[in-house]
C-alpha cells in the first residue's frame, strides 16, 4: 500500500483546518499536468508543510504533517470550473483569492482574461491533525512538491502506522492494523477504491465522459450535471460506474424513469412521455441508438446499476397498455 506527502500551501491548509465540516478538498497543482501516478484510489495522502522549522513569531507549525486525506482521482479542471465544483474546498474563501493564490506559484502570472487548466488531486475524508506530527524519515527539506511512500516498507511502517490510525480515527487503535490490504481490497471500508465524494463525483463523471452529455451530445457546460443511475437515496454511491453525464432536462427525465439504457449502452425511451406531454422528439430520434460511453471501459456503468434502473424506475408501459384512460 503507498502513501504520499504532499507539501502544501500554508494558506491553503489554515483554511481548511478551520472548517472540519468539509470532508473533502481539491489539492490543486498551479501547473495542471495530466495525471498523478503516485497513489492508487484509496489510498492515503498526507499535508506537510514547508521547511524549515516553527515559525519564532507566528508558531506556525512548518515543516510538520498537518493532516491528511483519501485520493479519489486526479483531473484537470478549468481554474473556474474546479471553483464551481468544489468552492471553499480548494481552501480559500472565493474564486478570486484561489486565482490569486495559484497565479503566484506559476512561471507566468494569470492574465484576466484567462481561465487556465489547474491540476485537481481529489480527496476525501480529510482530517487535519492536532498536534502536528514530524515529517516520514529522510523527507529532505528541497522537496517542494511532495514525495511517494511504501507503507511496508520497514523503515517507514511504523511512522505510517500512527499516521493512519489518527487519519481514520482512534477506533482504529483497537483492530490490528485494519487498513491493511488484504488481497484485492483494502481491510477498512473507509478506504474504498471505487467510493467518491460528492463533488469528486461530479468532477471525475464530468471528465470521463469527455465534457459532452451521453445522450444528446450537448458540450454546454453549465447545464450539464453528473446523474447518479441508482440514487444515493436509493442504496446508490458516489462512483464513477453509478454515474452518467446528462442535459440537466434530460437528467430530470432519467430520474423521473421516462429514459433508461440497457445493458448494451442502448437509450430506451418511455411511450409515456409522448402520451403525457406530446413532446419529446429529440430524445425519441435518439431511442435505440447506443449512447457515449466513456473510452475507459472501466468507467462505463456496471451493468447491475443499469439493470436496477431499468427495472425499478423506468416506465417501460403506455396509458393503454396499463389500462389507463386517456
Amino acid at each position: 500500500m503507498k502513501a504520499y506527502v504532499g507539501v502544501t500551501d500554508g494558506d491553503w491548509y489554515r483554511f481548511l483546518a478551520t472548517r472540519p465540516a468539509l470532508m473533502e478538498a481539491n489539492f490543486w497543482r498551479p501547473s495542471g499536468g495530466t495525471s498523478f501516478r503516485a497513489l492508487r484510489p484509496g489510498e492515503p495522502f498526507f499535508f506537510k508543510t514547508h521547511h524549515p522549522g516553527r515559525h519564532p513569531v507566528s508558531g506556525f507549525p512548518y515543516d510538520r504533517v498537518v493532516g491528511g486525506g483519501i485520493f479519489e482521482a486526479f483531473e484537470p479542471l478549468p481554474l473556474s470550473e474546479a471553483w464551481e465544483i468544489f468552492g471553499e474546498a480548494n481552501g480559500t474563501d472565493n474564486r478570486e483569492q484561489m486565482r490569486e493564490r495559484i497565479s503566484k506559484y506559476r512561471r507566468r502570472p494569470i492574465a484576466a482574461s484567462e481561465d487556465p487548466i489547474i491540476g485537481c488531486v481529489l480527496l476525501r475524508d480529510t482530517r487535519f491533525f492536532e498536534p502536528p506530527t514530524g515529517p516520514p524519515p529522510g523527507f529532505a527539506p528541497n522537496i517542494v512538491q511532495g514525495k511517494g511512500y511504501d507503507m511496508y516498507a520497514g523503515s517507514y511502517t511504523d511512522y505510517f502506522t500512527d499516521l493512519m490510525t489518527r487519519l481514520l480515527g482512534d477506533n482504529t487503535a483497537d483492530v490490528s492494523q485494519p487498513w491493511r490490504r488484504e488481497g484485492p481490497v483494502f481491510g477498512d471500508p473507509r478506504l474504498a477504491p471505487r467510493r467518491l465524494g460528492q463533488r469528486a463525483f461530479k468532477a471525475v463523471v464530468l471528465n470521463a465522459y469527455g465534457g459532452r452529455c451521453a445522450i444528446t451530445g450537448s458540450t454546454i457546460r453549465p447545464v450539464l450535471q453528473a446523474a447518479h443511475i441508482r440514487p444515493v437515496t436509493r442504496g446508490g454511491e458516489h462512483r464513477l460506474d453509478n454515474g452518467i453525464l446528462l442535459r440537466s432536462d434530460v437528467h430530470i427525465l432519467f430520474d423521473q424513469g421516462y429514459l433508461a439504457i440497457d445493458t448494451d449502452h442502448r437509450l430506451l425511451v418511455s411511450p409515456r412521455l409522448r402520451e403525457e406531454f406530446g413532446a419529446g422528439d429529440e430524445v425519441y430520434r435518439h431511442a435505440g441508438s447506443t449512447v457515449t460511453m466513456p473510452t475507459n471501459a472501466a468507467d462505463r456503468p456496471s451493468q447491475a446499476f443499469l439493470e436496477w434502473h431499468r427495472n425499478e424506475v423506468f416506465i417501460a408501459a403506455s396509458k393503454s397498455t396499463m389500462g389507463v384512460p386517456n
